[in-house]
């Protein structure tokens, strides 16, 4: 059963992503009912995950600020400040952040992604580790816990 759910930001989980960015994670598969998920990032230049697919949700993009590249299959796109994608399942993506910074919004429907970014992320509200970093080898078995194929390496 879906219920109204509100959370102001600083009750949102904060993760460490890679190159040390940060996901807020907005809403997620126990506030939506399984649902959807929405986080947002805050990432640098030459931010970028591994070429991958989902075969679990589909994926929507908003870049509420700066730019980036991102490749859908084969095809490179620009995306610039306001641009949005959508990214149906099984079908491969990137992006890679070509901006100082950009804010990225994302969307996955139903939920259960989170659970790959708590899995190999951080939670910024606990102690870091001494030489804490996502390795390949966690993310990819993150990745493949939570339905995800890691295609090839970051674009």
């Amino acid at each position: 059963m879906s219920m109204a759910y509100l959370a102001q930001p600083e009750q949102q989980q904060k993760l460490e992503w890679l190159d040390g960015g940060t996901l807020s994670l907005l809403l997620d598969g126990a506030a939506t009912g399984g649902q959807l998920m929405i986080g947002r990032f805050d990432v640098s230049r030459g931010e970028a995950p591994p070429f991958h697919t989902h075969t679990r949700e589909d994926e929507i993009f908003m870049l509420i600020g700066g730019t980036a590249l991102v490749w859908v299959g084969e095809e490179e796109h620009e995306l610039k400040e306001g641009g949005i994608v959508f990214l149906p399942k099984n079908i491969p993506h990137a992006y890679r952040i070509t901006s100082a910074k950009a804010d990225l919004l994302m969307i996955n429907t139903p939920a259960g992604i989170e659970g790959m970014f708590r899995y190999a992320g951080r939670d910024r509200a606990t102690p870091r580790p001494d030489g804490f970093e996502i390795s390949p080898g966690r993310l990819a078995e993150a990745s493949e816990k939570f339905g995800n194929i890691i295609v090839g390496p970051p674009r």
